[in-house]
């Protein structure tokens, strides 16, 4: 962990739509801190045509590194079980405005961590493929920086 930042108990990270970015986020920081941080993750809105599982790029980057994201469920900011956090990482400009909504009068710290959309990728599958592993390794780069020992 870098120095002058304190550990926090619990991890919110926090995307459009809850497919993508937050559920590799939440994935590889429970990879990394195991049970040591309660981690979580949502976003703003469902989407219309959403299959009710992580995106299929993310399961097979994800998998990759012997992550599994078939259990995971989108989930947005209203429909989390528990909003006591300390710490909420937003990961798009529309998800960090609603992050100062919610913790507005809390004591939670709010970390911005812009972060590219691989869906907007649009060519051959091993194209789109690079992109969602390029996000991935930026963000378990930036989860180890923050969060490692």
């Amino acid at each position: 962990m870098s120095s002058g930042v304190r550990s926090p108990q619990a991890v919110l990270f926090a995307c459009n739509f809850n497919r993508v970015r937050s559920p590799m986020a939440e994935a590889l920081l429970k990879k990394l801190a195991g049970n040591r941080i309660y981690v979580d993750s949502c976003g703003l809105r469902r989407e219309a045509a959403e299959a009710g599982e992580a995106d299929p790029f993310t399961r097979a980057v994800m998998a990759e590194i012997g992550v599994d994201l078939e259990g995971h469920t989108p989930k947005t900011f209203d429909e989390l079980e528990d909003d006591s956090f300390d710490l909420v990482v937003s990961l798009t400009p529309e998800a960090q405005h609603r992050a100062v909504e919610l913790t507005r009068g809390r004591a939670v710290d709010i970390e911005y961590w812009p972060t590219h959309d691989p869906t907007l990728a649009e060519a051959s599958r091993e194209s789109r493929m690079a992109a969602y592993r390029e996000v991935r390794d930026a963000l378990a780069r930036r989860i180890a920086e923050r969060f490692g020992d």
